[in-house]
C-alpha cells in the first residue's frame, strides 16, 4: 500500500484511515480510499467489515469480490486479500478485527466458523455483527469485549451454515446474580473475571445468556444504571461535573 498520501484521519475524497478504541487484541478502524490500494496481504484475526460508501473490490480464495453499500465482508484468519476501489470515486467501510482464540472460547472451544461467502447480506445473523460497527469511537472494556466476542461467534456460526446448537435454556440464576450485582456496583468498573466469579460462570455465557434474558448486555446495563444516578444527582442539583464523576463516568 501507497501511505504517502495516508492521512490517519480525513474528509471524504482524501484517503485516511481512524482507529477507536481497543482491547485484548479487537480493533475497529474506519477507512476511506480512493487513490491508495492495498497490496495482498493476511491477518491473523477474523477482519470483519461493512462498505459505507462506493464499490469496494478485492481478491479471496481465487475470486474478485464485489462489497456495495451496506454488504457485509467476512474474511477469516490467514486467507491472502488485496483492496481498491471499484471506481474512481473511492470507497469507505468500517471494520472489525478479532482474535480467533476470543471467538474460539465463545464457543467453548468449538472449532473456528468459516463463511464461505465473504459477501453477505445484512440478514439478521449478519446484523449482529454489523451492530458492533454503528460506533467505532465506543470504549471497549472486559465486559463488552466478552459480548463483541458472543456477538462476533453466534454471527459467524449461524452465516457458516453450521447448524445450529440447540438454544440452551437461559442460566436465571447466574444472570440474576449479575444483574442484581451490576446494579448495586454501578458506579465501579466491574471486571468480567469479577462477574464471572459472582454469577458462577464464565463471562461468555454471562454475556450470551443476560442478552437472552434482558434484551441487553450486562455492559449496556450498567451504563443505564450509572445514568439512572447521574439523573437523580442532577436533579437534585448536583454540579454536573460531580454528578458525573459520582456516577463512574469519570475516573
Amino acid at each position: 500500500m501507497d501511505t504517502g498520501g495516508l492521512e490517519q484521519s480525513g474528509t471524504r475524497g482524501s484517503d485516511s484511515i481512524r482507529f477507536g478504541p481497543s482491547l485484548h487484541g479487537i480493533e475497529r478502524a474506519e477507512i476511506y480510499l480512493s487513490t491508495c490500494a492495498f497490496e495482498p496481504h493476511r491477518h491473523d484475526t477474523y477482519a470483519i467489515g461493512i462498505t459505507t460508501a462506493g464499490v469496494q473490490t478485492f481478491h479471496y480464495r481465487g475470486s474478485r469480490r464485489i462489497c456495495l453499500p451496506g454488504q457485509l465482508h467476512v474474511l477469516h484468519p490467514d486467507e491472502a486479500h488485496d483492496g481498491a476501489a471499484g471506481t474512481d470515486r473511492g470507497f469507505g467501510y468500517r471494520i472489525l478485527y478479532i482474535p480467533p482464540e476470543l471467538v474460539r472460547d465463545a464457543l467453548s472451544g468449538r472449532a473456528l466458523p468459516f463463511v464461505a461467502n465473504p459477501i453477505q447480506q445484512l440478514v439478521p445473523a449478519a446484523q449482529l455483527i454489523a451492530y458492533l460497527l454503528a460506533d467505532i469511537d465506543e470504549p471497549i472494556n472486559e465486559l463488552s469485549s466478552a459480548d463483541i466476542a458472543v456477538a462476533v461467534a453466534d454471527g459467524l456460526v449461524a452465516l457458516s451454515g453450521q447448524p445450529d446448537r440447540q438454544k440452551a435454556a437461559i442460566d436465571t440464576r447466574a444472570v440474576e446474580l449479575a444483574r442484581e450485582y451490576l446494579a448495586a456496583h454501578a458506579r465501579e468498573q466491574t471486571s468480567a473475571s469479577s462477574l464471572e466469579k459472582v454469577a458462577g460462570t464464565d463471562r461468555f455465557t454471562i454475556a450470551r445468556h443476560f442478552r437472552w434474558a434482558y434484551g441487553t448486555s450486562p455492559d449496556r446495563y450498567r451504563t443505564l444504571r450509572r445514568l439512572l444516578l447521574v439523573r437523580a444527582s442532577i436533579e437534585s442539583g448536583q454540579p454536573l461535573a460531580q454528578a458525573a464523576s459520582e456516577a463512574g463516568f469519570a475516573d
